[in-house]
C-alpha cells in the first residue's frame, strides 16, 4: 500500500503547483466563456477548440458541475452511448460581470419612489442620452454600416456584454451573450427599450434595428438584426 510522502514541498514544486492551478483555472474560464457565447456544447466540441482531448474537456466539465456552474443533458445518438450536452446553470451568472447590479436596482427603485413614474422616465432618457454621446464618439470615423456595428459591439463588450458582430446575408447581427445589468433591466424594462432606440440612432440614418432574441424573455442571449437602407 502506498503512503503519502511527508517530504516538505520545495519552492520549485510550489511554483509548478501554482502554475498548474492557474492553467486549470484558465481552461475552466475558457469553457464557461464558450458555453456563454455558443450555448449548449458537448465535450467533443469543446476539446478541440481549446486544444484539449474530449476526455480532458469532460473532466473539466465534471469539475464545473460539482461547483454548480454547468449541467449536462443526455441525448441519444445512434446505437452508441448517449452524448452529454453541457450548458450553464443560473448560478454561473456569478462568474460573469454584473455591473454592480444590486446598487443599480436600489437606485432605480429609489428614483421611482422619490420622483414617481415620470421621474423614472426622465432617468431612462438621461441614461440613453449619455449612451448616445459615448457610443457616438466610439463609432466616429466608421464609414460603413458593418464598421459601425463592429465598433458598437466592441463598446458593448467593454461594458461586459460579451458582444460580437456577425454578418448574416445582407444584414448584420449584434449579439450580446451576457447582460451585466439584467437585474436592473428586470426592475426597469424601459432600460432595454431605451437601448434599442439608442442602437438605431448611433448606427446612422437608414439603419433599422430589431431585437430577435431577448434574455429577459428567456433566451440565452440578446440578438439584434441590423438592416441597412
Amino acid at each position: 500500500m502506498s503512503k503519502i510522502s511527508n517530504t516538505p514541498i520545495k519552492k520549485a514544486d510550489k511554483s509548478k503547483n501554482t502554475a498548474a492551478s492557474g492553467e486549470t483555472g484558465a481552461t475552466r474560464a475558457a469553457i464557461l466563456d464558450m458555453l456563454k457565447r455558443e450555448g449548449e456544447l458537448c465535450a467533443s466540441d469543446i476539446g478541440p477548440a481549446l486544444s484539449l482531448t474530449p476526455m480532458a474537456a469532460r473532466l473539466q466539465l465534471y469539475a464545473l458541475e460539482e461547483e454548480g456552474l454547468v449541467e449536462p443533458r443526455s441525448q441519444a445518438k445512434g446505437r452508441g452511448r448517449p452524448v452529454k450536452y453541457w450548458s450553464l446553470t443560473a448560478a454561473s451568472a456569478r462568474v460573469f460581470p454584473d455591473a454592480h447590479q444590486s446598487l443599480a436596482v436600489e437606485m432605480i427603485q429609489s428614483v421611482e419612489e422619490l420622483f414617481g413614474a415620470e421621474g423614472l422616465q426622465k432617468f431612462i432618457k438621461k441614461h440613453g442620452d449619455m449612451q448616445r454621446e459615448a457610443y457616438g464618439e466610439k463609432l466616429s470615423g466608421a464609414k460603413t454600416l458593418g464598421e459601425r456595428v463592429k465598433k458598437l459591439a466592441k463598446a458593448r463588450s467593454d461594458e461586459g456584454y460579451m458582444a460580437e458582430a456577425k454578418k448574416d446575408g445582407r444584414d448584420w447581427l449584434l449579439i450580446e451573450n451576457h447582460c451585466p445589468i439584467c437585474s436592473a433591466a428586470k426592475v426597469c424594462t424601459g432600460l432595454c427599450a431605451g437601448e434599442l432606440k439608442v442602437f438605431s440612432d448611433v448606427l446612422g440614418k437608414g439603419a433599422t434595428v430589431t431585437r430577435e432574441e431577448h434574455i429577459l424573455a428567456g433566451a440565452r442571449r440578446c440578438a439584434y438584426r441590423v438592416r441597412g437602407a
